[in-house]
């Protein structure tokens, strides 16, 4: 099939929940049949690894991703000679440090990472994360003059990079900036800022967040105590922190991100971070960790403590070698992950709301409400983004500011807009990355800031953004569909940002079964009446027509379209499909 625009996939212009069937182009198909028959692989991971550019040559290698070939030189990035120079020097001298992480999952394993390796050293450090509500995003002056009266070395991860004050505020201490956001025109007067969003950085590893940033200069620390004839601390036991920033940061799943992931849920398997195990075990993980599990189960609940908690929650969590502590520390973070959840739908149903009054066609879409949680509104954002697939804002206001978050689509670059918002004085502050970025802006100065921003947007064309499109992999039987190929096909992963699932389309299918659970999930069985049958489960179907549709479905057949998944029940394990869409067989 081609992907045409009057040509959908099975025939499916309108799906059921308003979408249409884009399947793969002619060369993908091509490619796909050559990779098959070239490699004897199955045809269903060929159609991925074309879909990603992988040639036959290169098939092997990318099925099995080392650190070893894909790990860059820490030493490629701008400052970081000057970076592990002073960590060291702090560590030889035995020097006070202190170490200010962001209060997201990406500045938790950061903080985690060093403070882990500083121990492992017999150094202590100091963490401080700060409040979310209160002191806001990255260093704040107060805070920083504070540290740097007991400190000789502050280091700043996941944040800082845009933190001129602040950092000025530090009197008496070297500070070193290990960031991923977007840069500046210039930089603080820090004693150095690694940073691979620098301005004067080729962009080449543009794709790493704050975690991998840190990792890498801890590969270059244990370097250089090599070469001195010292053993550093074991960093590879080390890349579950990474895989789990990765995936929680929403970072691009290619590169060497890609091998942090697979090594990183390697020892995530092994249970060796007792907080990690807690978190799994009170969210009732009972089978090895996949992708999936760090960004929707593991990911959600380290960050509730930043979000509606105390901020250092999940860095402490991650850092403790204390079974109680940690034990302790978990069963807090998931009741906080409940709570945060409550929280959101109210906001979500609220900016929903507001924003389809507003428009759901423009360049932007957006809501602020009184005293919407801070912690509550990127997440929000998220959803609406996901509604209605445009660059989204949810702002809180309290007094005369609001704080907000901000997602992006595909191709509109929201930290870029932002940043340029600051500049031209619309916002107090604001910074961020590509797909997601933070604001904060002046009661009186939100709609013109808004507006300003939609004709931003606008301009990198995002008002001429349709419903999005259901990208369809290939057709797939439900015979065909095996725990092994689904096996085979995650050895194309792990997937996520820059690098979605396979999505499968199952054509001309009877509903055998099919039964609302819990307040909103269908659960579905179905086959194509030649001996194959496969369960399939539908979240939040039974809130738009999805669900509906197929639970009164009498008798008719379908077409059903979604990501295949391996579900272990009492140690068996049994295909089952993560529905997404659906289509009347005509």
């Amino acid at each position: 099939m081609t992907n045409t625009p009057d040509h959908a996939f099975l025939g499916v212009e309108i799906s059921a929940t308003g979408r249409r069937w884009i399947g793969p182009t002619v060369e993908e198909d091509r490619l796909a049949e050559a990779l098959t028959q070239e490699t004897g692989l199955p045809a269903p991971l060929c159609r991925v690894l074309a879909k990603r550019g992988v040639s036959a040559a290169d098939a092997d290698g990318f099925l099995a991703p080392t650190l070893r070939d894909l790990l860059p030189d820490p030493q490629g990035l701008r400052d970081m000679d000057k970076a592990t120079g002073r960590f060291l020097q702090a560590v030889t001298r035995k020097e006070r440090i202190a170490i200010f992480a962001d209060y997201d999952v990406d500045g938790g394993t950061s903080a985690a990472l060093l403070i882990n390796w500083l121990r492992d050293m017999g150094r202590p450090a100091t963490l401080y994360v700060p409040d979310r509500i209160d002191e806001g995003y990255g260093p704040n002056d107060a805070a920083m003059a504070a540290l740097a009266k007991d400190h000789d070395l502050i280091i700043c991860v996941d944040c800082g990079t845009l933190s001129h004050g602040p950092i000025a505020a530090a009197q008496g201490a070297d500070v070193v900036v290990l960031d991923h956001h977007l840069g500046g025109e210039t930089l603080p007067d820090a004693l150095a800022v690694v940073n691979p969003n620098r301005q004067d950085e080729s962009g080449d590893l543009a794709h790493l967040c704050a975690a991998a940033v840190v990792f890498l200069m801890l590969v270059d620390a244990n370097r250089q105590l090599r070469e001195a004839r010292q053993k550093g601390p074991d960093l590879m036991a080390m890349l579950d922190l990474v895989g789990l920033a990765t995936v929680a940061d929403v970072a691009p799943l290619v590169g060497v991100n890609r091998a942090f992931v697979r090594q990183g849920l390697t020892v995530m398997a092994r249970r060796n971070r007792i907080g990690l195990t807690a978190l799994a075990d009170v969210a009732g993980l009972d089978q090895a960790p996949t992708s999936y599990h760090l960004g929707f189960v593991l990911g959600p609940r380290v960050n509730a403590g930043g979000r509606i908690g105390k901020a250092d929650l999940g860095a402490r969590l991650l850092s403790t070698n204390d079974p109680h502590e940690a034990t302790a520390l978990a069963e807090k973070l998931d009741t906080l992950n409940t709570d945060r959840r409550e929280v959101e739908a109210r906001v979500r149903d609220l900016a929903l709301e507001q924003a389809t009054e507003r428009g759901l066609d423009g360049p932007l879409v957006w809501a602020a409400g009184e005293g919407w949680h801070p912690g509550v509104v990127g997440i929000v954002a998220s959803r609406l983004k996901e509604a209605t697939n445009r660059p989204a804002i949810v702002i809180g206001l309290d007094g005369d500011e609001g704080k907000g978050s901000g997602r992006s689509v595909s191709g509109v670059d929201l930290g870029a807009a932002i940043q340029r918002l600051t500049h031209e004085g619309l916002l107090i502050k604001g910074g961020g990355h590509k797909m997601a970025a933070g604001l904060t802006v002046a009661r009186d100065k939100l709609d013109a800031a808004m507006a300003r921003l939609g004709e931003l947007l606008a301009k990198q064309g995002a008002a001429d953004i349709g419903p999005a499109d259901l990208k369809i992999s290939s057709i797939l039987m439900p015979g065909a569909a095996t725990v092994e190929l689904i096996n085979q096909i995650e050895d194309a992963g792990p997937f996520g940002a820059g690098a979605p699932a396979p999505r499968f389309a199952f054509p001309d299918c009877q509903i055998h079964f099919a039964k609302q659970v819990g307040a909103n999930h269908l659960k579905i069985s179905f086959g194509d009446g030649l001996g194959g049958r496969i369960e399939g489960i539908s979240f939040g179907a039974m809130d738009g027509p999805l669900g509906p549709m197929l639970l009164g479905h009498n008798g008719a057949r379908f077409h059903l379209a979604g990501r295949l998944e391996i579900n272990t029940w009492q140690g068996r394990q049994s295909v089952q499909l993560r529905l997404e869409d659906a289509a009347p067989a005509h």
